[in-house]
């Protein structure tokens, strides 16, 4: 008798995957023969994408920030992967949204909601639907910042929303060992996109889209628990963090280049 051989494909679910890094990491994983479940707000920019780079990918159109929305689709996510016999072997929760604090003085508190609700409390929705459907073996990434390692003027909102996914996914990391799933948290540098073309201030050592894919694919195949890149960017971030405080203040308030770390991910 023959014996027959079954080749499991892996499943990738990616939040933001209509644009920028998102988009570029399911491309890469469907290139990779990985079944791609990518997920955007954009409608009409998801079909047009199906029709183009992401042929072969199962897509769903949905906004983070609406609770019952994402309920919604996680109930789909699950029919889907029942019919299909197979399950999430990796949930990349990648959207996210930037604004900042113009005027600390008369603090912008429906801002700071906003950036909050959508980076934070919106991951939280994500994790409530798709993480029952995840597996032992399975793995779990959270999208952070390397803005996370210092504090930067006008970022009060973007940081505090970021920091909260930093640890966030370490207390995951925690109480998701007993189940088998592991976490990483990513945490890019300036990334090319269309959102960061917007800005309007020098970006240091960034890089595109393709590379940063391959930094973050690359971390999580080997199950890193912290994905940053680039290294010379974020271990110069990570090494200005041990400076005392009145040092490495005052070099960030001298040099207004950097003055907003704007979705230095995205």
């Amino acid at each position: 008798m023959t014996s027959v051989q079954i080749h499991k494909i892996n499943t990738v679910l990616i939040t933001g995957a209509s644009s920028g890094i998102g988009l570029q990491l399911a491309q890469d994983y469907l290139a990779a023969g990985w079944h791609v479940i990518a997920c955007g707000r954009d409608k009409a920019k998801l079909d047009a994408l199906a029709d183009t780079v992401l042929v072969g990918a199962t897509c769903f159109n949905f906004d983070i920030t609406e609770r019952s929305q994402v309920q919604q689709v996680a109930t789909q996510v699950g029919d889907l992967l029942s019919s299909s016999a197979c399950q999430l072997d990796l949930v990349i929760l990648n959207a996210g949204g930037c604004e900042y604090i113009d005027d600390a003085k008369h603090f912008d508190d429906r801002l700071f909601e906003r950036v909050v609700h959508t980076n934070l409390i919106a991951m939280g929705y994500c994790l409530g639907a798709f993480l029952p459907l995840m597996a032992k073996g399975s793995h779990l990434a959270l999208m952070s910042s390397s803005a996370t390692y210092l504090a930067f003027p006008r970022a009060e909102a973007y940081g505090a929303s970021k920091a909260g996914v930093q640890y966030l996914a370490a207390s995951l990391r925690l109480d998701l060992a007993q189940h088998g799933i592991s976490v990483s948290v990513i945490c890019p540098g300036f990334v090319a996109t269309p959102l960061t073309a917007k800005n309007d201030f020098a970006m240091p050592m960034q890089v595109d889209t393709q590379s940063a894919s391959t930094a973050i694919r690359r971390g999580l195949l080997r199950r890193e628990t912290e994905i940053h890149f680039p290294k010379r960017f974020t271990y110069l971030l990570k090494l200005m963090s041990f400076l005392p405080a009145f040092v490495w203040q005052k070099m960030i308030q001298r040099d207004s280049q950097p003055r907003a770390l704007k979705d230095a991910g995205r």
